[in-house]
């Protein structure tokens, strides 16, 4: 698979987004993300903007969803989004009636394991539930409530290679990674890179002390895409 790299709009401003979108569209970014903030302020109204202002690019809505999962994914599809979000630890039939949603609507469904116990389990229930992809989420109150204590902050990388090789669909680590470390994902098998944005730029890796975010992205896409195919692995189970 050609490694994708996916915006995320984690932002509450409908003007900013749509600009932010454009400039990393220009920059050779190939999916966008309706953030939850952004779905949170702007709900379907957000998602139609972003469509109307970008046709035929795929757009990724983080619903979170756990519950009502049918209506969440019609509603979405139905604004123009082409992938929702389902969380792993919802209830069996919220995922089912999300990935159902998906075929009826022709719209893809990523499963999050966030907060699952056992991150790789979690994963291949994603996987055995009828979704497309999965992301390997490590949460932000997590990631802070353990960086104010003396425990090590867990990354997503930390289990990455075990998730990618419990299953067979595409795999996207997210929470926590420095920009350096978004960019290798591909090399864990994991095609899928998201960047946040606004985006808390690594000095060691890619410096924009002039606020050149479409040249940071530009830089982004080229690594990324300059990666080559990654396999799809089949999972051993």
């Amino acid at each position: 698979m050609r490694p994708i790299v996916q915006i995320s709009l984690d932002l509450t401003d409908r003007a900013e987004a749509l600009a932010t979108a454009a400039l990393a569209r220009a920059a050779g970014v190939d999916w966008l993300e309706a953030g939850t903030p952004f779905i949170l302020a702007e709900g379907l109204h957000g998602v139609r903007a972003l469509r109307e202002r970008f046709p035929g690019v795929p757009i990724v809505a983080d619903l979170k969803t756990m519950d009502g999962g049918y209506l969440e994914a019609e509603m979405m599809a139905k604004a123009g989004a082409t992938h929702v979000v389902v969380m792993s630890r919802a209830h069996e039939e919220t995922l089912k009636c999300v990935v159902k949603a998906g075929r009826d609507y022709g719209v893809k469904v990523m499963g999050d394991n966030l907060g699952e116990p056992d991150m790789i389990a979690g994963a291949r229930r994603i996987e055995d539930l009828g979704c497309d992809f999965v992301i390997h989420h490590i949460g932000y109150d997590e990631r802070r409530g353990i960086a104010a204590s003396s425990r090590r902050m867990p990354s997503p990388l930390d289990q990455l290679r075990e998730v990618v090789a419990a299953v067979s669909v595409p795999v996207q680590a997210v929470g926590g990674l420095t920009l350096e470390q978004a960019v290798r994902t591909p090399e864990y098998g994991a095609p899928l890179v998201v960047i946040g944005a606004p985006l808390a730029v690594d000095a060691d890796s890619f410096r924009t002390a002039d606020g050149n975010l479409e040249g940071t992205l530009r830089l982004i896409c080229e690594r990324v895409h300059g990666h080559g195919d990654v396999p799809v692995r089949k999972a051993t189970r």
